[in-house]
């Protein structure tokens, strides 16, 4: 973060917000995040997971705060409590309940399998959110929508890949282009309901608690194909076979899956070229060269 952290500012301004005198300054310095700052912090007889970011991202934090209050209203899959959002000088804060975390994911995959298949349950009329929200740190545009291949094709993809031509990936265009077109029929007649997904399920965003219950925070949240939040736990690892065996066990993915997968997670693999550059940048080439040769036969 490039201007140092006021912490008595934000002592006083998150004392407001939970209603409790915070100490001067946080407990300890935490992971939960590679974009902000992370923070144990004690406010009267209780301890806070706060992520501090500069003050221009208070939105950012804000559309976190909605994003975990809706998933908790699925009551399905463990979420932090939302304890408030707020600004301090030159910088936002997230106050979240704290939750210990345990040694070993190793027992509960099963459990987010089959919970997760529950929050997939809670649907709503249209794709997309009441608000707009961050991947990482790109916007994510969640303008409502009936049609899931317009919505994905035009606010996922081709949102991407004209931030990639922006950032110098130029070579992304005419392959980029090309998948646009087939996405229909990629998709074909498969007509998903819009579900209510993380958004951006990967293994980093989700530990089992003290008490073995699985967790997941740093959501992306917004209604679309609950195929794209099991597509993006294949992208990067984190997530074992019971937890896959649970889900289907409770809620099977339509045939197809398979080519669908590699189609969702290229907006993940376009928005890490964007954000972190050129290697990510190739292996996006390769996901719509190997989707394009599917559609050719």
């Amino acid at each position: 973060m490039k201007e140092r952290v006021d912490f008595a500012a934000v002592s006083a301004a998150m004392s407001a917000v939970v209603g409790a005198s915070c100490a001067a300054s946080p407990d300890v310095r935490v992971t939960g995040g590679c974009i902000n700052e992370c923070f144990r912090w004690s406010c009267g007889t209780e301890a806070w997971f706060v992520k501090i970011a500069p003050v221009g991202r208070f939105d950012m934090l804000d559309a976190e705060a909605a994003g975990l209050r809706e998933l908790a209203a699925a009551k399905a899959v463990r979420v932090p409590s939302v304890i408030g959002v707020g600004r301090a000088g030159a910088h936002a804060f997230l106050v979240l309940e704290w939750l210990e975390r345990g040694v070993s994911k190793a027992r509960s995959g099963a459990t987010l399998g089959e919970r997760l298949a529950a929050q997939h349950r809670s649907t709503a009329a249209q794709f997309g959110w009441h608000r707009d929200n961050t991947i990482g740190l790109t916007p994510q545009h969640n303008r409502r929508a009936d049609d899931w291949t317009a919505f994905f094709t035009e606010h996922r993809l081709r949102f991407q890949l004209t931030l990639a031509k922006a950032s110098g990936f130029g070579s992304l265009a005419q392959p980029g282009e090309r998948l646009l077109a087939a996405t229909p029929q990629l998709l074909g007649s498969h007509r998903p309901q819009p579900s209510l997904l993380h958004g951006d399920l990967w293994g980093g965003n989700w530990f089992t608690s003290a008490q073995g219950e699985p967790v997941i925070f740093d959501p992306a949240v917004y209604y679309r194909d609950r195929e794209a939040d099991l597509a993006m736990t294949h992208l990067f690892g984190g997530f074992d076979a019971d937890f896959y065996s649970a889900y289907a066990a409770a809620w099977p993915l339509a045939p197809g899956h398979e080519v669908r997968r590699d189609l969702y997670n290229l907006y993940h693999v376009l928005n890490h070229a964007n954000l972190f550059g050129e290697g990510y940048a190739r292996q996006a080439r390769g996901t719509m060269e190997r989707l394009l040769a599917y559609v050719r036969g």
